[in-house]
């Protein structure tokens, strides 16, 4: 891993997870796919999402305490960074791939990180996910990009698989009872009519891009809520 990182970035410590750089998780028995560590929120760009994530919850009036979800959870890094800053919520990750599940809960276990795990597709999981009366729901939203990404036109949201229009639907209506706030990871270079069909499904949002890497290649997040407006609209 810390060949990828220095071929591919010129930095040998680029794929830091869970709050650690490559060396340090390997040997604590920490393992990833390829493609994960590829596809992977590393640690700056996931604690900057769960910075901003708390920023806006600390707003929410409801103080019924906090549930967060990522459907797409992979390493289950960025929820990871989301429960650092958001102390005593409950942390509840979706994987659809047995492979990437099977390593992704081993090394959860290995660190001792408290988040629960399930094997599922992201439809199945989220119907199992059961908030409190008056708890705050916290969607991480990052379907696969597979082909929705572009080096000439950015990153197309409705290409995404499943589409995120599509999973913000899906969150909304299955948390309709609850305050919701959405955190939809983009690119630098989004699509606006696709970046508009989401922000759409919202009552408020906004829009957060980290300067992290180089110029044109930086990630960021829609931020959006349902059923409540954050004191700083």
């Amino acid at each position: 891993m810390r060949r990828y990182g220095l071929d591919s970035f010129g930095d040998p410590d680029y794929v830091s997870l869970y709050g650690r750089p490559p060396a340090d998780w390997y040997a604590r028995g920490v393992r990833l796919l390829g493609r994960t560590a590829v596809e992977c929120t590393r640690d700056v760009l996931a604690a900057a999402i769960g910075r901003e994530v708390a920023g806006v919850a600390s707003t929410c009036p409801s103080g019924g305490g906090i549930l967060a979800l990522d459907p797409f959870a992979g390493s289950c890094n960025t929820l990871h960074w989301v429960l650092r800053h958001l102390p005593g919520a409950r942390g509840v990750g979706i994987e659809l791939d047995p492979v990437v599940f099977d390593l992704t809960a081993r090394n959860l276990a290995t660190l001792g990180l408290p988040v629960e795990l399930l094997h599922a597709d992201h439809q199945s999981g989220l119907a199992k996910a059961a908030p409190g009366a008056g708890e705050l729901v916290v969607a991480f939203i990052a379907p696969p990009w597979g082909e929705a990404l572009s080096e000439t036109a950015g990153l197309d949201l409705r290409r995404t698989v499943p589409p995120v229009a599509g999973v913000v639907d899906l969150v909304v209506g299955r948390f309709r009872a609850n305050p919701l706030l959405c955190a939809v990871q983009v690119f630098e270079r989004t699509d606006g009519g696709s970046l508009e069909e989401v922000r759409h499904r919202f009552d408020w949002s906004t829009v957060r891009i980290y300067a992290v890497d180089a110029p044109g290649r930086n990630h960021g997040i829609v931020l959006g809520t349902r059923g409540w407006v954050p004191d700083e609209a």
